[in-house]
């Protein structure tokens, strides 16, 4: 195996990972997402005990235990440019040896819940609930930067979406990868099911209007009326898909759940978001922690 230069792996003064400015000891291998840093004490103040708090940039970081449990609650940011750079430091931090700088012969799969916001794409699944997003899907770019493979349900299910939105066009490749197996099956009542497609952007690329034409008006109506069997697009959001298409080339089991904080069907808004948040917590922790 070749040594990953200092360029490539950047390892600070106290032998933490750049960005995250964690040490490979001071990662729990169950991690919770969160977008914003600040809702990571929103989290993990239902610890039991906190024993780490680490912040640089917009990367927040808390590892503590409830009872036993040891887990990670931390920040990314919006979009999956910043996806990127979580990712590919959680598994540097469990599956490279900062001593060596090379790969480790066993590796390590960590369990990676994502627990954030989302708009609705459906008027049946309505503001103030939950989404399980069975597959990730991406019209951002990220994973075409890296080598992956898609089986073939989850090819058959981008070609009925490409040819559905017809995105390809003037847009970059979509792509598309599933939850982790292992997790999605403890998160059943309660939730609504459906694949949540990641967004570039906020505003534009979904399909908001302010003061700025669209290329693609039609993105909304296009996205709600896409079904391919047992599929539909449930909600949109920023970070889903770069989670799930990495975390399954990386080895890692991925899921993301997201509060529904708007329905762009209904055109409706959440009267206390700030609720909402609080109580998708307190209803994922608790299995979380039992995982």
């Amino acid at each position: 195996m070749q040594r990953i230069a200092e360029s490539e792996l950047i390892i600070n003064n106290r032998g933490a990972i750049y960005h995250l400015d964690l040490r490979p000891e001071e990662l729990a291998h169950t991690i919770i997402t969160v977008g914003d840093p600040d809702r990571v004490a929103t989290v993990s103040k239902y610890f039991d005990k906190i024993e780490l708090k680490k912040n640089h940039r917009e990367f927040v970081t808390h590892t503590g235990y409830i009872g036993n449990k040891k887990i990670s609650v931390v920040s990314t940011g919006i979009g999956t440019d910043n996806i990127d750079i979580v990712f590919n430091e959680l598994d540097a931090l469990v599956n490279i040896d900062f001593e060596t700088r090379m790969v480790k012969n066993n590796l390590t799969s960590l369990n990676i819940i994502r627990i954030g916001t989302a708009g609705s794409l459906q008027s049946t699944i309505p503001v103030d609930s939950f989404v399980v997003s069975t597959h990730g899907l991406g019209i951002d770019n990220l994973m075409n930067f890296y080598r992956h493979e898609q089986n073939e349900e989850d090819a058959a299910l981008l070609h009925a979406f490409v040819t559905h939105t017809q995105l390809h066009n003037r847009f970059s490749y979509p792509y598309v990868s599933g939850a982790g197996s292992t997790l999605i099956k403890y998160f059943t009542e309660g939730y609504h099911q459906g694949v949540t497609v990641t967004c570039p952007g906020f505003y534009g690329p979904q399909g908001r209007v302010l003061r700025l034409g669209l290329s693609n008006p039609n993105l909304i109506d296009r996205l709600t009326q896409f079904n391919f069997g047992r599929h539909i697009i449930a909600n949109f959001e920023m970070e889903t898909a770069g989670i799930y298409g990495l975390g399954k080339i990386m080895g890692h089991q991925c899921l993301s759940i997201s509060a529904i904080v708007t329905n762009r069907v209904t055109k409706q808004f959440s009267a206390d978001g700030n609720l909402l948040i609080e109580n998708m917590i307190k209803k994922t922790l608790p299995v979380i922690s039992g995982l």
